[in-house]
């Protein structure tokens, strides 16, 4: 069971490792619109397994509280976004296609608030497999394994264009192609560690799964909403975001059934 548990907190990491090591094979930057097209599908798919694989288990988990079943889902989601508005005020980062720094003043280069702003976005991706994980363990509510591997697979296939959209840029602003390779890689490790950090609270605390589901929920809505659907839309108008969106969300809602 464990060694189970091991490999799916590993798969989201091996996305983004993978699509990393596109700066080895590529030429030259991502192209404006398919970085759009990749966080649109990057937004599809954190939202579908923020709704099907966290939410709906969720209230399902506290199903014994009647009407007022929405309560730990109500309470965690707004947590969560609570907790990712605080880290987006707390730590500087760069959103890079949008050309916008936020968080406190810092002396920072360029790159090392490029990867700050992943490692932000990735925080949340890493909780949701751990928390999902933990209830596998735990036997909570209707998580099954096939559940739990859905997600992992959905937050690796988003990953694996991140990966390119970090190291790329990285390797066009100068750096080399290992060193582009290493960075992006790095920007993707917090999620396996967030993972397990999860799973030994969810552990200790087994009640509050349903809020640490929610938690998870909400923020990588908050990711969606304040980074990845301005990101997608920004510059000309264009229709391949909405369209990618709908792409990642069609593809986690297919994993997270046909496999759960």
């Amino acid at each position: 069971m464990m060694r189970t548990v091991v490999t799916g907190l590993l798969i989201p990491f091996i996305g983004t490792a993978a699509g990393s090591a596109g700066v080895f094979i590529m030429k030259k930057d991502l192209d404006v619109s398919v970085q759009r097209a990749l966080m649109g599908f990057a937004a599809g798919v954190m939202t579908a397994a923020s709704i099907w694989s966290l939410i709906v288990p969720a209230i399902e988990q506290a199903s014994g509280m009647g009407k007022w079943a929405f309560l730990p889902a109500f309470i965690g989601f707004w947590c969560g976004i609570l907790f990712l508005l605080l880290l987006d005020h707390v730590i500087p980062h760069l959103h890079r296609s949008i050309n916008q720094t936020e968080g406190p003043k810092s002396r920072l280069n360029r790159t090392a608030m490029m990867l700050l702003a992943v490692t932000l976005h990735n925080i949340p991706e890493g909780m949701a497999v751990g928390v999902i994980y933990a209830g596998m363990l735990k036997a909570a509510g209707h998580i099954t394994a096939g559940a739990a591997l859905a997600l992992s697979l959905g937050i690796a296939i988003q990953n694996f264009p991140e990966g390119a959209i970090i190291s790329m840029p990285l390797y066009a602003e100068g750096c080399s192609r290992m060193k582009s390779f290493w960075l992006g890689v790095l920007s993707g490790a917090v999620e396996p560690l967030a993972g397990a950090l999860t799973i030994v609270i969810a552990g200790l605390i087994v009640p509050a799964m349903p809020y640490l589901l929610s938690f998870a929920a909400g923020a990588m809505i908050y990711v969606v909403v304040e980074e990845l659907i301005p990101e997608m839309s920004a510059g000309t108008h264009s229709n391949i975001g909405v369209i990618s969106f709908a792409a990642g969300f069609s593809v986690m809602m297919v994993l997270d059934v046909a496999l759960g």
